[in-house]
């Protein structure tokens, strides 16, 4: 990946713990890496294919002077958060500020932080069979895209399908997103039985009627086995009714622990029965 770099732009601000570093403020000291494809800037000399570095540094000195904030930390993510949401070029991003007047009382250069953050591709799988099916599956899309972190990027077609597991209910509707996002495996999770609990989704019978059902697929290439999420999906692999709309969107994407691709993996469950 191609970078940009800012290094040591000065700008005065009013963030500290202490009541006098927000009332008086202090020089900091910023540096960017922004990760992104200079490629086609390189190739046709056009200004709106990259980054505009002077347009970015005003932007960075108005944003790091809107809010006080006591920590650096929350100072470097709200700005990381920042770039990303306006230069839509950019795919990651490392913040480093350096405060050389840090109210320490021992004689250091400087005090800092560096965040490397970056966009996600997580793939859901979307399922409803109460109610209006259709409607509950748009409006989840809906409340996913009002999210400033995460944006739905592809929408399957949707398939109606026979439940598993609990069969005493109607047939399901089921799809697949795939959703570009800024947050973690598991506050994105958070987000989604979020937006599930907006949809009046209820937990009563394993498998059983809902409104609809989000579930975390793949993210990245990330495979994990927490508590509040394992990844990739555990039974995915399993189950025709998430293998088909996902292989509308993402045909050729590689399991990472299967090492076998969507469709490879569609073929093999549409094969067995």
């Amino acid at each position: 990946m191609d970078r940009i770099y800012v290094k040591d732009l000065q700008v005065y601000g009013f963030h500290g713990v202490n009541q006098q570093e927000k009332d008086m403020g202090q020089r900091f000291i910023i540096s960017l890496e922004l990760f992104l494809d200079l490629q086609e800037a390189g190739e046709t000399d056009d200004l709106t294919k990259t980054v505009n570095y002077a347009q970015l540094c005003f932007d960075v000195e108005d944003q790091f002077k809107k809010e006080k904030y006591d920590l650096i930390e929350k100072a470097a993510e709200k700005l990381a958060e920042f770039i990303l949401l306006k230069y839509d070029l950019v795919n990651r991003i490392k913040v480093q500020i350096k405060k050389p007047w840090a109210p320490i009382g021992k004689p250091v250069d400087y005090a800092a932080v560096e965040i490397d953050r970056g966009w996600h591709t997580a793939y859901v799988a979307i399922g409803s069979n109460m109610g209006r099916r259709e409607q509950n599956l748009n409006s989840a899309i809906e409340l996913i895209n009002e999210s400033i972190s995460s944006k739905v990027t592809k929408v399957s077609n949707f398939y109606e399908t026979e439940p598993v597991g609990y069969l005493d209910q109607d047939k399901f509707l089921n799809g697949a997103l795939e959703v570009k996002t800024l947050l973690s495996p598991n506050k994105l999770m958070k987000l989604l039985l979020g937006k599930e609990k907006e949809l009046k989704r209820e937990r009563i019978i394993k498998w059983g009627p809902r409104t609809i059902d989000l579930d975390v697929l793949f993210y990245d290439n990330l495979i994990t086995c927490e508590e509040e999420i394992i990844l990739p999906h555990p039974r995915m692999h399993e189950r025709e009714f998430v293998l088909r709309p996902l292989a509308d969107i993402a045909p050729y994407l590689i399991h990472p622990i299967l090492n076998k691709r969507v469709i490879e993996l569609l073929n093999l469950v549409s094969e067995s029965k």
